[in-house]
C-alpha cells in the first residue's frame, strides 16, 4: 500500500485563496516543537508565518514555509517538526 501523498501549491493566487475562502478559516498557531500527528481527515491549510517539517511514517520530510497551501491527506501518519513559530488558517474537508 503506497502512502498517501501530500500536496504543496507555493504562493497560490490572492483569488484561489479568495475561492476556497481561506480568510474565513479557523487558525491554529503552534511553538517549536516536534510531536507525532495522525490525520483522520484530510485537511488542507495556507501557511502565514513559521516554517515546519513532516516526516510521514516510513517516507521523507518535506518541509513547508509561509506561502505555501497544503493538503494532508486522511490517515496519513506523520512527525510535525516546527522549526519556527507556525500561524496557519486550516480547514477539514
Amino acid at each position: 500500500m503506497s502512502e498517501p501523498e501530500i500536496r504543496c501549491e507555493h504562493k497560490p493566487s490572492p483569488a484561489k485563496l479568495d475561492v476556497l475562502g481561506v480568510e474565513g478559516w479557523p487558525i491554529w498557531r503552534k511553538e517549536v516543537s516536534t510531536f507525532p500527528w495522525r490525520y483522520d481527515r484530510a485537511e488542507t491549510c495556507y501557511v502565514l508565518r513559521g516554517r515546519f517539517r513532516v516526516t510521514p511514517e516510513g517516507g521523507a520530510a518535506r518541509e513547508f514555509a509561509r506561502g505555501d497551501l497544503i493538503t494532508f491527506p486522511a490517515g496519513l501518519a506523520c512527525t510535525w517538526e516546527v522549526l519556527e513559530p507556525v500561524e496557519k488558517h486550516y480547514t477539514f474537508d
